[in-house]
């Protein structure tokens, strides 16, 4: 059984889809067909003989009757004829049979018959050389049993052309089943075909911009296989855009990188030679070198902390926003000095909870006020409130400084992106996007815009509970 079964699935593991589903279909379509023409032969066959025993059974009845009116009258007993039937009757006594021979069998079962003790019945037999099919039933009113029989070799010549015509019908349809699962395995595979097609192309080029052509009609009518490749379709357009998104990250990051890679090695290169530098000199580069080291170390964090796509589970706990808000702007007030924070929490949102990781609620925080402070002017204010606005927890941080251009604020998210009033502030354009991504890792959405009377808002808005 386990040969049979390995046998199987070696079968499986080496024909194509297309081969497997071509036969499968070929085999259940040709099995119905040869199962329909055997069926058609058998009853073909038993209504000619059922035929033939009703002609028998009514010739024995014309018989009787002509028997018990005008006594017996001979038939052919030699069975040569084909419509004439072969007729005689023989006594339940064996010692009142005629002195010339039977040409129709006379055995023990028609002496039962004769003398009442066996129903009347069909027997297949060969008289002459001939094929007849007999009939014996019981004279009325006689010890006697009268024998009926027509050649049969009729019905099995006809019976012999429906099995050879029902054998052509049956090999067409072999074959027809064999053309039909071809072309249903051809057609209804051709969708799998382009996506296998589509996919090897793409492990070969190492291009994720080719699609599946799919066929015309309005999505609600689409069959599996089209809403499989229209699904590998939209993978493939995400798959496109995350390989994009990694190529601008690293295209960024390189480009960002490269400064402070070169200021380092210059400053290293300039230390190599202290000896040759004053004091002063000494100090400053390695003054230096220390901040650009920070910097480098800042800007590989906040890449590393932007691969992440997702925050773990494990980590996920119920967080209250109100209490990591007020150490956010304990900490910013200590990074910024100058900078005068303000917090205003509603009483609903003070106890309010939602699902996340504090750590990186906490970074989130403090990224929008780093940056509202950045932009502030000295002793300019930087507002934040918590409130809970139709059931949903908002927190909104604002600035008073130039504000977001028309042309700059589709672009505030996007990484490296740093607008032209900003390439003079430090920083190095990665801290909304990252508050963008951990916003989005806790269903959370983030927002900027112009704020009435100059300005910038920011608003993050967590999903009602």
């Amino acid at each position: 059984m386990s040969g049979r079964r390995g046998l199987g699935a070696r079968w499986r593991r080496h024909r194509p889809l297309r081969t497997r589903l071509a036969i499968a279909t070929s085999a259940a379509v040709a099995v119905v067909a040869v199962g329909i023409c055997v069926a058609a032969f058998f009853i073909t066959k038993h209504q000619m003989t059922r035929q033939l025993d009703f002609n028998l059974a009514q010739t024995a009845n014309q018989y009787t009757q002509q028997y018990l009116k005008d006594g017996p009258s001979a038939g052919d007993t030699g069975c040569r004829y084909l419509a004439v039937p072969c007729v005689q009757s023989a006594p339940a006594d064996p010692s009142k049979d005629p002195r010339s021979p039977y040409a129709l069998p006379v055995d023990d079962d028609t002496r039962a018959v004769a003398a009442g003790r066996r129903t009347a019945y069909y027997k297949k037999l060969t008289v002459a050389g001939w094929p007849v099919r007999m009939y014996t039933t019981k004279l009325p009113g006689k010890h006697q049993a009268l024998q009926v029989a027509l050649r049969s070799d009729v019905v099995q010549r006809g019976v012999q052309k429906a099995a050879l015509a029902l054998a052509g019908v049956g090999g067409t349809g072999v074959l027809l089943a064999a053309g039909l699962g071809y072309w249903v395995s051809r057609t209804g595979l051709a969708p799998v075909a382009r996506l296998t097609a589509t996919a090897e192309r793409i492990a070969a080029t190492r291009d994720a911009r080719h699609r599946i052509e799919l066929p015309p009609g309005p999505p609600g009518r689409q069959d599996e296989i089209t809403r499989l490749a229209a699904s590998f379709n939209t993978m493939l357009g995400e798959l496109e855009q995350s390989v994009a998104a990694q190529r601008r990250l690293v295209a960024d990051a390189s480009h960002e990188l490269r400064t402070p890679l070169t200021a380092l090695r210059t400053n290293a290169e300039l230390l190599a030679r202290s000896d040759r530098l004053t004091d002063t000199q000494r100090d400053r580069a390695s003054g230096a070198l220390g901040r650009q080291l920070r910097e480098v170390t800042t800007l590989v964090n906040d890449l590393i902390e932007l691969a992440r796509d997702e925050e773990p589970q494990p980590l996920v706990e119920q967080v209250r926003p109100a209490v990591l808000l007020e150490h956010a702007v304990e900490a910013a007030r200590g990074h910024w000095p100058e900078i005068g924070f303000t917090v205003r929490t509603d009483e609903a949102a003070a106890g309010a909870a939602v699902p996340g990781v504090p750590a990186r609620l906490s970074r989130l925080l403090s990224n929008l006020l780093d940056n509202a402070a950045k932009f502030s002017p000295p002793g300019g204010p930087v507002e934040t409130a918590l409130t809970v606005s139709a059931g949903a927890l908002e927190l909104t941080v604002r600035d008073h400084g130039p504000g977001i251009s028309a042309e700059d604020l589709p672009h505030v998210f996007d990484r490296f992106y740093r607008a032209e009033a900003a390439r003079a502030l430090p920083g190095s354009g990665l801290g909304l996007a990252m508050a963008r991504q951990i916003a989005r890792a806790h269903h959370a959405e983030l927002t900027a815009a112009q704020a009435p009377g100059g300005g910038a808002v920011f608003r993050l808005r967590f999903p009602a509970g």
